[in-house]
């Protein structure tokens, strides 16, 4: 399980970078865009193929697949946002998922630790 444990770390890297450009001072839409298209691309390419090792991982997993969709939803509410305050609450939506995915991968990648904090 180690190399899923690689990958999926390498996802929440990726979350991380992710985060970094949506609290950014200056927005991107663009670059925005296509950090989603790629943290996807990313998922279908090196996570979905990965074996696992058991039914909590294939859980995660799908949850870590309906989240970056719902991700890429509120990327179009966010394009379509005109009100400085809609502007807001569409990127603290977008954070709480990246949060979400962050925490998903965190699962997978330390399994006691996240059982131990519940």
């Amino acid at each position: 399980m180690s190399f899923n444990c690689d990958k999926y770390q390498e996802l929440a890297t990726f979350l991380d970078e992710f985060r970094a450009n949506v609290t950014a001072g200056k927005l991107n839409l663009q670059k925005l865009k296509q950090n989603v298209a790629q943290l996807q691309e990313f998922f279908v390419q090196q996570i979905v193929p990965l074996v696992d090792a058991n039914s909590r991982e294939q859980s995660y997993k799908t949850e870590i697949n309906k989240q970056l969709r719902l991700l890429e939803v509120d990327m179009m509410f966010l394009q379509g946002a005109k009100q400085l305050t809609t502007l807001q609450a569409r990127l603290k939506t977008i954070e709480e998922r990246i949060d979400t995915l962050i925490g998903y991968c965190q699962a997978i990648t330390q399994p006691t630790e996240a059982q131990e904090s519940k």
